[in-house]
């Protein structure tokens, strides 16, 4: 996905001023308080990776900032999955760069880091483009935070390498407070990297190969997750179904099997886990559709088209008809399954024809939900010297028809649950006064009249209406059960 994230933000009490000339004035412990800002572009794994730097630079003595504007430490996390992500990075250092000079030039500071995928592809190219960047650091490196900010006291610094040490063997936990402050809901990565190489994607290039964490590092950090007050986890990977790891005993432990042991921690009430590819959907892992009940009945698994001979361009290794078939499955599994996709129109040599399968493709499925994007070329990916690129004003009508398509049947879905009754997890304050928000079990947004203590909590719900990107229901009985 490529959306733009909710800022992490945070402060740190001020370190003493260097006598290095080449370096800015450091904020002093002993002194008045300094801030640091952290803002997260893209996925899923960046506000998780965003929270883990946040809980790094909190065992440093850093706590909350409002804004770039209180700041002392500025650290964009970005994304490099769409050329205008990468852009909007470029775009948003300008900003801090003049901020930083009106800041020094009162007689302030600011440093300004970058973090994430673009940081890991573009390292040299940011601090070239940008000179007031202090720090970049790829997305294998950030455990090294407080570091690589004391070494760059004397110029900017990159650390795009993919360090031989686990990264997650080196991250401090969040307290229980940082935790509670987060909502009863936590991303918690199980898996990193890809070794698909689809040719429109960077993240074999910027995230590297697949690994994945043991069972015993991802059960504790479950563990203190739900022992300060989570009730929700999302298990996070670039291919999150190719997750495969030995446990203690040896044994390979595969997602399903994962998912089996964190469904027994006894104050965890829903599980899922995105993004998975289709070549990687096992059958354990489609059963557990079946035999879990903490797992939601919520999907994300991207096809990208619906033409065999575009999916052969993109080397995504599975046909229509092998997709087609996966979602059989699941839903022999998991009648009532609902499920979301990805699509990139307009790839190199895409013709009429061929969108018109993916079209069909949709037709057949009935999606949820869906992200739909423009095929735009990424530098090093094979996709950018493809030739027969599509012009862009045939990309925007197709994506105009299958963007319509989709959000009919989006409202659809949302429309056939109107009087049923699911059990709500809610995260947070609703839109309006008297109102609290959560999801359901398919992932719908949905805020019903209740008081701010309900927040944490379960309850069965009515669905009373729905709109055009939330439901709205009533709680049927008092029953929720507090997760403080």
């Amino acid at each position: 996905m490529d959306a733009l994230v909710n800022p992490v933000s945070m402060s740190v009490n001020r370190p003493s001023a260097t006598a290095e000339p080449v370096a800015a004035p450091e904020p002093a412990q002993s002194g008045p308080r300094a801030a640091v800002y952290i803002k997260s572009f893209g996925c899923q794994m960046n506000v998780y990776d965003s929270a883990r730097m946040a809980d790094v630079l909190a065992s440093e003595g850093y706590q909350e900032a409002a804004g770039p504007e209180e700041a002392d430490l500025v650290l964009l996390n970005t994304c490099h999955i769409r050329e205008r992500a990468s852009e909007k990075i470029f775009s948003e250092l300008g900003r801090l760069a003049r901020l930083k000079s009106e800041k020094a030039a009162a007689g302030g500071f600011l440093r300004i880091a970058v973090a994430g995928c673009v940081a890991q592809a573009e390292g040299a190219e940011i601090v070239r483009r940008q000179p007031a960047v202090d720090l970049v650091v790829g997305p294998q490196a950030y455990h090294r935070l407080p570091e690589l900010l004391l070494r760059s006291r004397g110029g900017p610094v990159i650390d795009a390498s993919f360090p031989i040490e686990d990264k997650f063997e080196h991250l401090p936990a969040a307290t229980r407070e940082r935790t509670l402050a987060r909502g009863p809901t936590a991303f918690l990565t199980v898996q990193e990297g890809c070794d698909k190489f689809c040719t429109f994607c960077v993240v074999p290039y910027t995230r590297g190969a697949e690994a994945s964490r043991t069972p015993a590092s991802i059960l504790k950090e479950a563990r203190r997750l739900t022992e300060s007050g989570v009730r929700e986890i999302t298990l996070l990977g670039q291919n999150v179904n190719a997750y495969r790891a030995r446990d203690d005993s040896g044994r390979e432990c595969s997602l399903a099997a994962l998912m089996t042991e964190l469904a027994r921690l006894p104050s965890l009430v829903r599980l899922r886990y995105t993004t998975s590819h289709p070549c990687d959907m096992s059958d354990d892992l489609i059963e557990a559709h079946h035999d879990l009940p903490a797992l939601a009945p919520f999907l994300h698994l991207p096809v990208q088209s619906g033409s065999d001979r575009i999916l052969a361009a993109m080397n995504r290794r599975h046909t229509s008809a092998d997709y087609l078939g996966v979602v059989d499955k699941v839903r022999t599994a998991r009648p009532d399954i609902a499920l979301s996709s990805d699509f990139i129109v307009g790839f190199p040599g895409e013709s009429d024809a061929d969108f018109e399968h993916t079209l069909a493709l949709v037709e057949h499925v009935r999606f949820a939900s869906a992200f739909t994007f423009a095929y735009s070329p990424r530098p090093g990916t094979p996709g950018a010297d493809l030739p027969d690129q599509i012009p862009a004003e045939i990309q925007r009508g197709r994506l105009a028809r299958l963007q319509a398509l989709l959000d009919q049947q989006r409202r659809a879905f949302n429309a056939d649950s109107i009087g049923r009754v699911v059990e709500v997890l809610f995260e947070k304050p609703g839109r309006h006064r008297g109102q609290v928000a959560g999801k359901t079990p398919h992932m719908q947004a949905i805020h019903v009249e209740a008081a701010a203590d309900w927040i944490g909590s379960t309850a069965p719900v009515e669905i009373l209406a729905a709109g055009p990107n939330s439901l709205f229901g009533r709680i049927v009985a008092p029953t929720g059960e507090s997760a403080r």
